[in-house]
């Protein structure tokens, strides 16, 4: 079955980076368009940036020039570098579809997230 794992998360200052993971299995990742998605307190979960299956990247204006996505196909893991993060940024980070047509229809099952929290 779909399996999807976060990981990388943690407590980190403003102005600091973090490189999330996710790992995914059951899946032939290579063909599938993957995003990574936030959810902070009390809001909704919002995509944060995607990528297809053949590298074309899209971020939101909240992370653009600050995150970058990349995949690696050959040990179906999906990245989130983030760099220069700001307070807003804290949420739990989940990957998944990599838009919101298709995570709509068809989701994987959500994993458990990681957490990020953004703190002096």
């Amino acid at each position: 079955q779909v399996q999807l794992v976060e990981s990388g998360g943690g407590l980190v200052q403003p102005g600091g980076s973090l490189r999330l993971s996710c790992t995914a299995s059951g899946i032939i990742f290579s063909i599938y368009a993957m995003g990574w998605y936030r959810q902070a307190p009390g809001k909704q979960r919002e995509l944060v940036s995607s990528i297809t299956s053949s590298g074309v990247t899209n971020y939101a204006d909240s992370v653009k020039g600050r995150f970058t996505i990349s995949r690696d196909n050959a040990k179906n893991i999906l990245y989130l570098q983030m760099n220069s993060l700001k307070p807003e940024d804290t949420a739990v980070y989940y990957c998944n579809r990599g838009s919101l047509q298709t995570l709509a229809i068809r989701p994987f099952p959500w994993g458990q997230g990681t957490q990020v929290t953004v703190s002096s």
